[in-house]
Order: C-alpha cells, then structure tokens, then sequence
C-alpha cells in the first residue's frame, strides 16, 4: 500500500488496477483481460458454449460484465486513492454473438467532482458492434490497497505531492 501522502499516478495505476481485476474471484472461470488507460480501458474474452443461453448465443449477462468492467475500469483510471462504485448503468443489446472473442471499449466522457460518466460498446472479433452502455460511478471508501487487490510492484509510478 502506497504510503500516506502518495499517489499513484499513470502507468504505476493502471497496471495496479488490471492486477486487482485479475484477482477478482468472479473473474477465475472467465478470465478476461484488461488494459487500462487515462480515461479508457478495455476488456477482452472469449465467448464459449458455458456462456449461452437456451438459444445458443451468450447471454446478456457477459455482455452486461464487460461493458461495465470496461466503463468501471475508465472511471477508477482517473481515482488513485479509493474503489469506485457503479451507482447506474445502462445496456442497450444489439446484435447475438455465438463465439470468438469480445472486446468491450471503454471510455469516460465527463468526470465532475463527486460523480464520472462513462460509457463503452461491445464488438465481436470481426468489429461488428455487438452492445451499448453508458454508466455512472462515484467514489467509495473503499481504500485501493493489497486487501482488493490492488498491488504496486517496485513502486513504479508514485509521487510524493499527494495531488492526482
């Protein structure tokens, strides 16, 4: 944990951030991938079977999991101190998908004081737009540390101003 007074700034976060993602337990059966960015973030997976519903396309459930996680993770980007919450989000489903892999994109469009807006789509392999989803996240006072997850190796990215 980053000691009193310093933040984490860039590139030191993000990767922090895609290490807690990987060590999430509903993410085991999944595992997706992240890439996070100022702002943006990513999310890829492979569709398999165990992900469909009684019509043989994955159901609504995963697409709900990425677009969020990709919007979710866009939003904690810019938040070095605390987890952030999801207070709303929206789905719009568009297009079945059976396989191959997904990439859900995120990114935030409006980041004020107290809450951040972001929003993501989710495309098929081929780039064929699979969902929509725009969100709302607010901070919580849920420290980012080694008990979520969240670990720094060597340090990399600290600064010692206290300012994001």
């Amino acid at each position: 944990m980053p000691a009193k007074g310093i933040v984490m700034r860039g590139e030191g976060h993000f990767r922090a951030l895609e290490r807690m993602y990987d060590s999430a337990p509903c993410n085991a059966g999944l595992r997706p991938r992240l890439r996070v960015e100022r702002g943006k973030a990513e999310v890829r997976m492979e569709a398999t079977p165990a992900m469909h519903h009684a019509a043989h396309a994955v159901h609504g459930a995963f697409y709900f999991k990425m677009l969020d996680d990709a919007a979710f993770f866009a939003a904690n980007s810019l938040v070095t101190d605390v987890f952030v919450l999801t207070v709303s989000f929206n789905t719009e489903l568009m297009r079945p998908v059976q396989d191959g892999e997904l990439i859900a994109r995120g990114r935030v469009v409006h980041a004020g004081r107290k809450l951040i807006f972001a929003e993501s789509v989710l495309s098929d392999g081929k780039g064929r737009l699979l969902a929509k989803g725009s969100g709302v996240f607010a901070r919580s006072s849920v420290v980012l540390d080694e008990h979520v997850g969240y670990v720094i190796e060597g340090g990399e990215g600290a600064a010692l101003d206290g300012k994001e």
